[in-house]
């Protein structure tokens, strides 16, 4: 049984893949194949987004206070399946939903994708994960040298169309680098949390 949905507290989340252009240092997924209790979210296959919303039809939704794409993968993997899910869910339910992603959508689909989340997303939260191109790298580990400067682009568009975005780092980072993070954005008037490492 493949776990397309999973609780945390009050939140649903989706699981839609286990691809992502990245390997982070402090990826959860280096050190179980669950979260927050969770069954396994490593997907025998990818669900369709015909399945994903088959299995929101069949739950409680009045349970939840938010939808969040976010699984053991890079929901912008499928940007125009996020897109479609998210509409279902906006148009069906009145449930805020965010996108947890990388930022990294444009370069994996060469392609600009932001647009895509006007009035499917309610907000995006981007992992920033560092300060400055070379300390992403090295913590990210992503597919392509430009990636810090793709997900700041892209960050910056998304703006555009959804309500709200934000930046999350990690607490494992030095506490100037926090601090060097939190000018990345503020330079940009978008939102910095700070999380807790659960790995």
């Amino acid at each position: 049984m493949m776990t397309i949905l999973y609780e945390v507290g009050n939140k649903l989340y989706i699981n839609l893949t286990n691809r992502c252009p990245c390997n982070c240092t402090f990826c959860i997924r280096q050190n179980g194949d669950g979260a927050y209790g969770s069954d396994s979210l490593w997907l025998e296959r990818e669900p369709t987004a015909d399945e994903v919303i088959s299995a929101i039809e069949n739950t409680d939704m009045s349970k939840y206070e938010e939808v969040v794409f976010c699984g053991y993968g890079e929901p912008m993997e499928r940007p125009d399946d996020v897109a479609y899910i998210g509409r279902f869910i906006k148009d069906n339910f009145r449930i805020p939903v965010r996108l947890n992603t990388n930022g990294l959508g444009d370069k994996i689909n060469e392609r600009p994708t932001a647009e895509l989340l006007e009035g499917a997303a309610d907000i995006v939260s981007i992992s920033l994960n560092q300060c400055s191109s070379e300390k992403y790298n090295a913590v990210t580990r992503p597919k392509w040298d430009d990636a810090f400067e793709a997900m700041i682009a892209f960050a910056a568009d998304c703006k555009k169309y959804v309500p709200k975005v934000m930046f999350t780092v990690v607490d494992v980072i030095p506490p100037e680098d926090i601090s060097r993070c939190k000018a990345v954005a503020m330079s940009l008037g978008i939102e910095l949390r700070v999380r807790k490492y659960d790995g």
